[in-house]
């Protein structure tokens, strides 16, 4: 159990924190200003906000981590999936973000979690001792 739980956490961590910085870069590089800064009647309900726009990385993280706890527990994806859709609508109900910044970055972060499971069943070995292969076998 506590192999298990050290192991989810540490996916967790790894799909969380490369979305953020791969969202961050994102940001840098593509540097489109925030709705408020472009938008005088525009009020931010939050205040503070510093950075660019595109893409949220709120979104990004958090499906990146709602996809990879829904991997590990899959009766409650529903809600790990309410979580996250809550948490990126956030970004645009507060006025911090457009939907186009919301749905890149949700996106990104499915992308990078996919991405960051790919590279551990690549790279680690099972229980027996043999890395995982790419493809699942074909039953039959």
């Amino acid at each position: 159990m506590r192999a298990s739980l050290l192991r989810t956490t540490g996916l967790v961590v790894a799909s969380v924190w490369a979305s953020d910085l791969v969202a961050s870069l994102l940001k840098a590089a593509v540097d489109r200003p925030r709705p408020f800064e472009r938008i005088p009647e525009a009020d931010p309900l939050i205040g503070g906000i510093i950075g660019n726009s595109f893409p949220s990385g709120h979104a990004a993280t958090s499906a990146a981590g709602a996809l990879v706890l829904s991997l590990v527990a899959p009766r409650a994806a529903p809600y790990f999936a309410l979580l996250a859709g809550a948490i990126a609508f956030s970004r645009i109900y507060v006025g911090v973000h457009y939907p186009l910044d919301v749905l890149a970055g949700a996106l990104l972060g499915f992308a990078v979690a996919g991405a960051v499971l790919a590279a551990v069943r690549l790279l680690l070995p099972t229980s027996r001792g043999r890395r995982q292969p790419a493809v699942p076998p074909t039953p039959g």
